[in-house]
């Protein structure tokens, strides 16, 4: 690590807020590029150490995205991939974290979504059509949802 008290200070910085809360390596040396008027050096060593002592894990990053992300936005693999892979994580790193969804729960959680949505456009002509936008742009894959849709009782919404 340089002596310079900048990248000292902004250091210590990440380390307090990597302390508080997950953070990537992508985002923090975001962070860090801006903070230090685009030196790549500098930001490379604060996120290497960050990552040497700990403080930074992709893997761990990750596997709290897709629980969090997953269980409280009701996002589906499609979207919580695409919105890792924006973060500069790894392929696999994101394949293994979306092991981590149980389907079971993730289907529920998507049927859910479509009751309350349904319950909202109740009398629209176009509801199928809108429930089917909708999920899709949660994250989930077709397939899914069409046989989503096409299970919803039919007070949700006219019959889908």
């Amino acid at each position: 690590m340089n002596s310079d008290p900048s990248e000292k200070k902004l250091l210590e910085r990440y380390e307090r807020a990597c302390a508080r809360a997950e953070h990537c390596s992508g985002d923090i040396r975001r962070k860090a590029l801006k903070a230090l008027n685009g030196d790549e050096e500098a930001a490379g060593r604060i996120v290497a150490k960050l990552i040497a002592d700990g403080f930074i894990d992709d893997r761990r990053y990750a596997g709290a995205f897709v629980r969090e992300k997953s269980a409280l936005q009701g996002w589906g693999e499609a979207k919580l991939r695409y919105m890792l892979a924006g973060k500069g994580i790894a392929r696999e790193v994101i394949t293994d974290a979306l092991t981590e969804i149980d389907p079971d729960k993730a289907d529920a959680r998507l049927r859910k979504l479509l009751q309350t949505k349904a319950r909202s456009l109740k009398g629209d002509p176009q509801i199928r059509l809108k429930l089917l936008k909708f999920a899709l742009s949660r994250g989930y894959d077709y397939e899914t949802v069409d046989a989503a849709v096409r299970s919803l009782p039919s007070d949700a919404g006219e019959k889908c």
